[in-house]
C-alpha cells in the first residue's frame, strides 16, 4: 500500500513573510504540529489524505515551479522520499519550527523557533517571531543563518497590541541591523 500523508490544504500564492515575500509559490500545508503555541494563527488540523503521487498531480496545476511545504510542522511527515518523488523538479522551501531535522533536498529552510527544543543548528532563514511571550532575539544572533527575520506578533483581537509589536520590532532591527523586519504582508493585501 502506497505511503499517504495528512494534507491540510493545496494552494497557490505569494509568498507572504520572511526573505522571500512577494515571490509565487505553490503551498503545502501539513496537518498536524508538536506545539501548542498560543498565538498560532493557523488552522491546520483538518487534513485529507494524499499519495507523493495525489499531492504531484494537485501542484502540477500551477505555473510556478517554487513549492513551500508548512504547516502545522511539515518535518513530522515530509522526508527525502517524499520531496524525491512529489516535488522533482521543484524549488523546495520548508518553513519549520526546529525541533526536527530537516529531511534532504530542501532548498530553502526557515526555521521560526517556538516552544520547545530546537535541534536544528542551521538554515537558510531564521525569522523569530517578536512580541510579548516571544524569544529574545538576542538569543538566536549567533545562529547559523544566511538571513535573520524578526516577525512581529499579530495580535488578531487587540490591533493596538500588534502596532506595538511592529513598532518594537522596527526599533529593535534598526538598533541590531543583523536583523530584517518580517511583516504577514499576506494578511495587509488579503491574500491567502
Amino acid at each position: 500500500m502506497e505511503q499517504t500523508y495528512r494534507v491540510n490544504e493545496i494552494f497557490y500564492s505569494l509568498q507572504g513573510e520572511g526573505a522571500y515575500a512577494g515571490v509565487p509559490m505553490v503551498f503545502v500545508r501539513f496537518a498536524g504540529c508538536n506545539l501548542q503555541c498560543p498565538f498560532c494563527d493557523t488552522q491546520h488540523d483538518p487534513f485529507q489524505l494524499m499519495t507523493a503521487h495525489d499531492i504531484r498531480q494537485a501542484i502540477s496545476q500551477y505555473p510556478c515551479r517554487s513549492v513551500c511545504l508548512t504547516g502545522g510542522e511539515p518535518t513530522l511527515q515530509v522526508t527525502a522520499e517524499l520531496i524525491q518523488s512529489a516535488f522533482a523538479g521543484y524549488r523546495v522551501h520548508m518553513e519549520t519550527n526546529g525541533t526536527h531535522p530537516i529531511p534532504q533536498g530542501v532548498d530553502w529552510a526557515t526555521v521560526s523557533p517556538k516552544a520547545g527544543r530546537v535541534v536544528v543548528s542551521q538554515c537558510q532563514e531564521l525569522k523569530l517571531l517578536f512580541g510579548a511571550g516571544a524569544d529574545d532575539p538576542n538569543r538566536w544572533a549567533t545562529f547559523d543563518a544566511q538571513v535573520f527575520c524578526l516577525q512581529p506578533i499579530d495580535v488578531a483581537d487587540d490591533p493596538q497590541q500588534t502596532q506595538l509589536n511592529v513598532r518594537q520590532a522596527i526599533d529593535y532591527c534598526k538598533s541590531h541591523p543583523q536583523w530584517r523586519l518580517s511583516l504577514q504582508t499576506h494578511k495587509m493585501i488579503d491574500i491567502k
